[in-house]
Order: C-alpha cells, then sequence, then structure tokens
C-alpha cells in the first residue's frame, strides 16, 4: 500500500501497488492523483492538516525563491519524493509566500527541512544535503525501513 496526497483537496489516499499506475482517483474529491512523488507545494493551512493526516513521514523543504541553495537542493528533493513516492511525502513552503507559517515553526534560515512523522515533528535540519543523506535521516528519525538505494 502506498499513500498519496491529493493536490485538490489535500486528502491522504491509500493506493493498492499494482494500482499506482491506473490513475487512481481521491477518494474524496475524485480528482486524479499525482503519484509521481514530486514535491507538492503547499501553505500553513494546508501543511496543517497534511501532518495531521498523513500515516507516512512528511518532509517539509522551507525554501524561498530568492535562494541559492533551495535551488540547489531543489532537484535532490525532487529525486528524493520520486524514488520514495508513496512512503514519504514530501512538501514545499515557500518563506516569503507564508511567512506567518514559518514564523510559527521558528525557521531561522533556508533552505530548512522539517520531518514530521505521527502528527508531530520529530527532527529538522538546514543547509545543502545529498539525498542518500536526507534518506538516511529520515529512516533514523521517523523509525522507518531505509529507503531506496540512492546514487546520490
Amino acid at each position: 500500500m502506498a499513500i498519496y496526497r491529493c493536490g485538490r483537496c489535500g486528502s491522504m489516499n491509500r493506493v493498492a501497488d499494482q494500482r499506482v499506475k491506473d490513475r487512481p482517483l481521491c477518494g474524496r474529491c475524485k480528482a486524479h492523483l499525482d503519484t509521481t512523488g514530486a514535491p507538492q507545494p503547499v501553505d500553513g493551512a494546508a501543511l496543517e492538516q497534511a501532518v495531521a493526516s498523513s500515516p507516512i513521514p512528511v518532509l517539509v523543504d522551507y525554501w524561498a525563491t530568492w535562494c541559492g541553495p533551495c535551488r540547489v537542493v531543489a532537484p535532490v528533493l525532487d529525486e528524493l519524493g520520486r524514488g520514495n513516492a508513496g512512503k514519504v511525502l514530501v512538501l514545499k513552503l515557500d518563506i516569503d509566500a507564508d511567512g506567518a507559517e514559518a514564523e510559527r515553526r521558528r525557521i531561522q534560515g533556508v533552505p530548512t527541512f522539517v520531518l514530521f512523522h505521527g502528527g508531530r515533528e520529530v527532527d529538522r535540519r538546514s543547509g545543502v544535503t545529498s539525498r542518500a543523506d536526507l534518506e538516511r535521516w529520515i529512516a533514523s528519525r521517523a523509525g522507518q525501513p531505509p529507503m531506496r538505494a540512492s546514487h546520490a
């Protein structure tokens, strides 16, 4: 079983592994689910909903458009999300678009990665990092089995 967040309504959907390529629909709003695992942009309200309802780890990238290191790490997050689709939810929150959420979470620099699991923050780290390091970090902090091997 894999878990995918609906980009339209934000609900979490369980999808059988063998059905992922069948263009599954959201159980709530009937929109097609993005099963690629690509990072999804969110605001504070959508983030709260995702964290509260996700049975899988949620990795949030707090970033800004003007941030060079954020642009450097963006492809790493894309690879991580796509390589672990349905097992880890990768979200992106633009601190300039939602400064109140960044302030509430006490984000002091970007990029900052915050890992949530079981409805709560379990750890955070800042700066550019590799996919392999992020995967090890997520697995060790979220009590998950080791993720797929990567060549990053």
